[in-house]
This record gives C-alpha cells, structure tokens and sequence, in this order.
C-alpha cells in the first residue's frame, strides 16, 4: 500500500471514530442512581447506585404483595418474615405490607381461617427510575374465597435515596370498591405495618420503641401500644457494632390522622386505620392513604425524626388520576 494510501485510510478511520463518539455522547442518557429492576419469579428490585436497598414481591401465588426485605446502612436487611417464635401463626408478618382485618367481613390479614381473603397483583402498570427515586405502580384485586372482588386497589411502592446511605420507602395505596361500597370494618390489624428484624425486637434484642407523642419503651411496649402518634419508631442492634431503625410516618392527609399505632415488643407495628370505628368506601370517592418507612443508621433523637416527618408531611400523596406515558 503507497504511504498517501495509508495516511488517507487512517484518517478517515480518525474521522469514524471521532463521529461515532459524538454520535454516543448525544445519544447516551445519563444512568439514574435510583432503579426499580424486574427480577425472575414476579419480583422487583430497587437498587441504589446497583446495590440493592429493597425487593417488591407480587407473584400471583401469594396471598398479598409485600417489600422484603429492607436493607440498612451497614447492608444488612432490618426487617424479617414472619414471627421468630411462630412462623405458621404469623405468616402474614411479611416484612412491609398493606393488608387489613375486616373488608365486608372478610379478613385479608391472616393467611388461614374460613373467611379470608387475597389480594391478587393484576398487572405492573409503570415502573419508574430516577435519581430522586425508584418506584412501581401495580393494580390489584381484594377477592374473598368465592374469587369475587371486594376492591380494587392501586399501589405505588417508592423509595428514596438519603445520605449516609438511609432511605425513606413511601407507600401511596388508593381503594375503591368494585360495587357500590365497601366497609373497612373496626379493627386494631390494618392497614400498613412493617416487622423488624429479630435482633432489633425488644424480646429477642436490643430494641426500643418511640413515638411523637413522647413515649418510650425499652423494656415492654404499654407507652406506645395502641397510642396516636405522627411516627413510632423501632430502633436496634442489626450488627454487634450497629445499631438501626425504622420510623412508621403517619401522613397528615390520612383520614384518622394521627394514626392508632399498634406496636408490640415482639418486633412489629403498624397502623390501625379504624381502631376508632369503621370507615365506609363509597364508589366514585376512593379511599387514598400514604405511609413512609424511614430506614435509619443509629437512634436518630426525638428532634430529628419529628424533622424527618414534618419533610415528609409537606409531600403531597401521589395523584393516581393523571395518565401517564
């Protein structure tokens, strides 16, 4: 090949190079540090900067979606499945999850009995990645034994990135009946809760719960059980070395604000939407609710979480009537 031959094939491999990599560098969009990841078996995992931080579970044979697990800080997971010392009993203990007692009769809180129900994942409507956060917007069904549908529910599960390697899970949850209404009928069981992991329990651990209302319990859970409270937090040792937790937050839009929490000192609490006394769902007026779980590092001081919740008091919940792409 002559020298003027190569030079020219040179360059012009230059030229190709150099427009390739300018045609990348305007097409290449940058990569979110938040991502909701579709896993094998019907799962979802959000990751953060690609370390996971949270797992959404929906498989169709399950008698409820649910998150598990929560991962913390120091990468160990801070919630658990079901109860240490009766897991067939508990079995609906399933780490973060939105359930309730009483639907028409119908209990879709325990996983046995001769009237229960399920609710049922229809279909992952979005999934949404984001620096500011990762989310998925699921439609399901809450069908007693029959297979008739009591409501129709649509859930969206975000979490939050926070520095020092916390985050805030945020769950908007909006019902609606499939007749002319429905009854959430009395009960301390529903609608949102959360377990903790074995080691952050008051009985089996080191933990502690606190609430808004200036209760604290180290030894039992009589200040805080069945109290109204903005947040309750449980907070305990996940490591030798560390110690972790999880703030409940009671939106302030949320119809029985501030929630009746009940918390116990065997690692769970949740909030008792109609402790008070039922709440009808009328058709056309959809029930909607939003919760967060802020997963901390250390036991943040009283001030700090009412900081922490008097954030997530400003947000408004998610607006499920717009269309989106």
């Amino acid at each position: 090949m002559q020298p003027h031959a190569t030079f020219r094939l040179c360059f012009l491999t230059v030229l190709f190079l150099l427009a390739d990599s300018a045609a990348t560098s305007q097409t290449a969009k940058p990569i979110p540090l938040m991502q909701a990841m579709p896993q094998p078996h019907d799962q979802i995992s959000f990751q953060r900067d690609g370390l996971e931080i949270a797992r959404y579970h929906f498989a169709p044979t399950l008698q409820r979606p649910f998150v598990f697990p929560l991962i913390g800080p120091s990468g160990r997971p801070i919630t658990r499945m079901g109860h240490p010392h009766d897991p067939v009993g508990h079995s609906h203990h399933n780490s973060c999850w939105v359930s309730h007692n009483d639907v028409n009769g119908v209990s879709f809180w325990a996983d046995r009995g001769t009237n229960t129900g399920r609710i049922l994942h229809q279909r992952i409507e979005r999934l949404d990645d984001g620096d500011d956060a990762a989310a998925v917007l699921a439609l399901n069904h809450w069908v007693d034994k029959s297979g008739k549908v009591l409501l129709i529910e649509r859930r969206r599960t975000a979490i939050q990135p926070l520095p020092n390697g916390e985050s805030l899970l945020v769950v908007d949850v909006q019902l609606e009946p499939r007749e002319k209404e429905a009854t959430l009928g009395k009960t301390p069981f529903g609608l949102f809760a959360v377990r903790v992991a074995k080691t952050m329990g008051i009985n089996d651990g080191g933990g502690t719960i606190r609430n808004s209302a200036g209760n604290v319990d180290e030894q039992g859970e009589n200040g805080c059980f069945w109290k109204p409270a903005r947040w309750c937090d449980y907070s305990g040792p996940v490591t030798a070395k560390a110690t972790e937790g999880v703030t409940f937050f009671d939106h302030p839009a949320n119809p029985n604000h501030p929630t009746v929490f009940h918390v116990r000192s065997d690692g769970w609490m949740g909030s008792s939407l109609t402790f008070d006394g039922p709440h009808v769902i009328a058709a056309g007026k959809p029930l909607q609710l939003r919760y967060g779980i802020y997963v901390h590092a250390g036991k943040p001081s009283v001030a700090a979480l009412n900081q922490r919740w008097e954030t997530f008091a400003k947000t408004a919940p998610f607006d499920f009537t717009v269309k989106r792409k």
